[in-house]
C-alpha cells in the first residue's frame, strides 16, 4: 500500500493509475477504523482497480474543539488495516495542506443540514461538504463509498454531487452493527462497559421501528410515540432528536411510507450516537 502526505504525490497517484486506465474507488475517513469503515473498503477492492482511503480529521466539521481533540488517531494501526483489507493507497495530509491560512471558501448545501444532526451542530455539514469537495477534487475518483449509519451525510453528499455535476458515483453501503446490535462507531471506544450497556436501548429502538414497519402499521404519531416511550425508560440516556423525515428532503413525513426513515441521535455520557431506520418498498425495511 502506498502512503501519500501531500496533495500533489496524491494527485500524481491517480494520473498514473487512470493513464493505465485504471478504475479508482475512494474511502473518505477520519480514521478509527473499524469494521464499518473496512467493510466499505472491501467494497471499493471488490468494484475497483485501485482503492484510496484517506484518513483526515477535519476541523471544519467540529462544533466543540474538546470533541476534536478527542477524536480517536492512531495512523499506523488504522493504515495496517487499511493494507490487511487491500488498500492500494492512503492519503493523509497536514491541516494546513487542507486549510491554508488564506482558505476563504466554502460548500453549503441549503437546506438538508437544517434538519436533524444539523441543527444541534451548526455548520458541521459545510465542513463535510467542503472536505469531501476538496478530496474528490485531489483523489479524483471514478467511485466513493458512505455508509447509511450517517443518513444525512449521505443524503447530503449525493445531493452535492448531483447538483455540482461530480462524475462520481455514490455508493452508499450497509450499517455494520456489533454483535449487540449496537451500530459501529469510531465514538463507541469513548463508551464505559456502563454507558455501552445503556446505549444498546438505541439498536432496541431500530427493531422496533423495523417491527412496527412490518405490522403493516402506518401512524406517524404512534411511530414516535413508542420510540420516545423506549427511551423514557432508560436511565443515563438523553434525546437529541427522535424523528420521522423523508428521504429526499428530510422535511418531517406525514406517515410510515416507502421513502421515509426514522431517525435517532442520543447522548450517553458525553458521546453522542446517531442510528436511523430506512422504510424502502423493496424490502419492508432496512437499517442499511
Amino acid at each position: 500500500m502506498d502512503l501519500l502526505t501531500t496533495i500533489s504525490d496524491m494527485r500524481r497517484w491517480t494520473n498514473e493509475a487512470r493513464s493505465r486506465g485504471e478504475t479508482i474507488g475512494f474511502v473518505p475517513t477520519m480514521g478509527g477504523l473499524h469494521e464499518g469503515h473496512l467493510s466499505l473498503v472491501g467494497a471499493s477492492v471488490a468494484e475497483n482497480d485501485k482503492t484510496v482511503a484517506s484518513i483526515f480529521v477535519n476541523p471544519a466539521q467540529f462544533n466543540d474543539k474538546k470533541d476534536l481533540e478527542a477524536y480517536p488517531r492512531n495512523l499506523e494501526q488504522d493504515a495496517a488495516k487499511l493494507e490487511n483489507e487491500g488498500c492500494s493507497a492512503l492519503f493523509t495530509v497536514a491541516d494546513e495542506a487542507m486549510y491554508p491560512a488564506e482558505h476563504e471558501t466554502w460548500v453549503d448545501v441549503d437546506r438538508l443540514p437544517d434538519h436533524l444532526c444539523g441543527l444541534d451542530r451548526p455548520g458541521h455539514f459545510r465542513g463535510v461538504t467542503t472536505v469531501v469537495t476538496k478530496l474528490f477534487n485531489i483523489v479524483d475518483p471514478h467511485r466513493a463509498y458512505f455508509g447509511w449509519k450517517d443518513a444525512q451525510q449521505a443524503i447530503i453528499i449525493k445531493r452535492m454531487v448531483q447538483d455540482l455535476n461530480f462524475s462520481i458515483e455514490i455508493r452508499c453501503l450497509p450499517t455494520v452493527r456489533d454483535a449487540d446490535g449496537l451500530a459501529l462507531s469510531s465514538r463507541n471506544a469513548r463508551l464505559t462497559s456502563d454507558e455501552r450497556q445503556k446505549a444498546l436501548v438505541i439498536p432496541r429502538a431500530i427493531e422496533n421501528a423495523k417491527d412496527f414497519y412490518r405490522a403493516k402499521k402506518r401512524s406517524r404519531q404512534a411511530l414516535l410515540s413508542e420510540t420516545e416511550s423506549i427511551f423514557q425508560g432508560a436511565p443515563g440516556l438523553s434525546v437529541d432528536y427522535i424523528s420521522l423525515v423523508a428521504m429526499s428532503d428530510l422535511e418531517e413525513a406525514s406517515e410510515v411510507a416507502p421513502g421515509t426513515m426514522l431517525a435517532l441521535a442520543a447522548r450517553v455520557g458525553q458521546t453522542r450516537l446517531i442510528d436511523n431506520c430506512r422504510f424502502t418498498e423493496d424490502r419492508s425495511c432496512s437499517d442499511s
